[in-house]
């Protein structure tokens, strides 16, 4: 068995992390949460962070195996179909996507016709899945709470935990989007901490202002120093604590947005006849923040 080497992008005005991890013996790789770049101003994409992974890719002389995302992201774009184009490897997602397409069609009153089988995707992993990179063996954990379609992959020693933990200065991520589940969250970051204590744990975002931007930490490392479960609270503690952070949040700029393009799969709304593709926004479903 092989344990991967792992590379994050930073991506500042999201405050997302991306990764590239690869196989050293077999120099096979994968691609995790990627970035589609969008100006909301401006209405406008770019491929500028996927173009950084991408290049990564082929100057370290990776073979793309896979691209994958953890989740339906609320707070960006996702790049995995332009990295499909370029390249040809599969896309990937947790099986549980279809219930957040079925969700969100509602909320943006998509038509009947609108996929939610989670066709958009190559592949949907289910809790325990299990697949290799080279010679690293991944392991899929189901781990709903911050959106109900949530996983973390398992790559050797590495688990990629999206928007479950954040940094241990900063504890856990929210769970009050639609399909949200704090109760749910505290069962995955227990399952997540559970894992052995030299696993590094990557996680998919860091806000914190005082210091520079960070991604990794262990699972020794959160036991002991995460904020949110150093003092290894109950479930009730725990959600006590985190259902009143998430209840002085605004919701992410981006939601509104990302979640049409991501619920496809990283594809943008089908052209009008104009050519053009379009965002729709339901005003007043939800309540200002």
């Amino acid at each position: 068995m092989s344990n991967p080497v792992v590379k994050g992008f930073w991506d500042q005005p999201t405050g997302s992390w991306q990764y590239v991890f690869h196989d050293p013996d077999t120099m096979k790789g994968a691609i995790i949460d990627p970035v589609l770049d969008f100006d909301p101003l401006a209405g406008a994409t770019s491929t500028a962070n996927a173009q950084r992974l991408l290049d990564y890719v082929r100057e370290t002389g990776i073979t793309l195996e896979w691209i994958l995302d953890t989740h339906p992201h609320a707070d960006h774009f996702s790049a995995a179909q332009w990295l499909k184009a370029q390249t040809g490897a599969p896309t990937a997602i947790g099986a549980h996507v279809t219930g957040v397409q079925k969700l969100w069609q509602g909320i943006y009153h998509l038509p009947p016709e609108f996929a939610t089988d989670g066709s958009q995707w190559d592949r949907l992993f289910a809790d325990g899945d299990q697949f290799r990179v080279g010679n690293v063996p991944v392991q899929v954990m189901f781990s709903p709470g911050h959106t109900l379609a949530s996983i973390t992959y398992v790559a050797g020693d590495a688990a990629f935990v999206h928007d479950t933990l954040m940094m241990p200065d900063s504890g856990s991520s929210r769970a009050d989007f639609p399909g949200g589940s704090s109760a749910a969250l505290y069962n995955s970051i227990a399952a997540i901490l559970a894992l052995p204590d030299a696993t590094r744990v990557f996680v998919g975002h860091d806000y914190a202002p005082e210091r520079e931007a960070q991604c990794e930490a262990t699972v020794a490392e959160h036991r002991r120093a995460n904020i949110h479960w150093k003092d290894a609270p109950t479930e009730a503690e725990y959600r006590a604590i985190r259902d009143a952070r998430d209840a002085t949040l605004p919701l992410p700029k981006l939601m509104l947005a990302a979640l049409q393009i991501n619920i496809r799969g990283g594809r943008l709304p089908e052209a009008e006849a104009d050519g053009r593709s379009y965002l729709k926004i339901p005003l007043d479903y939800f309540r200002s923040r």
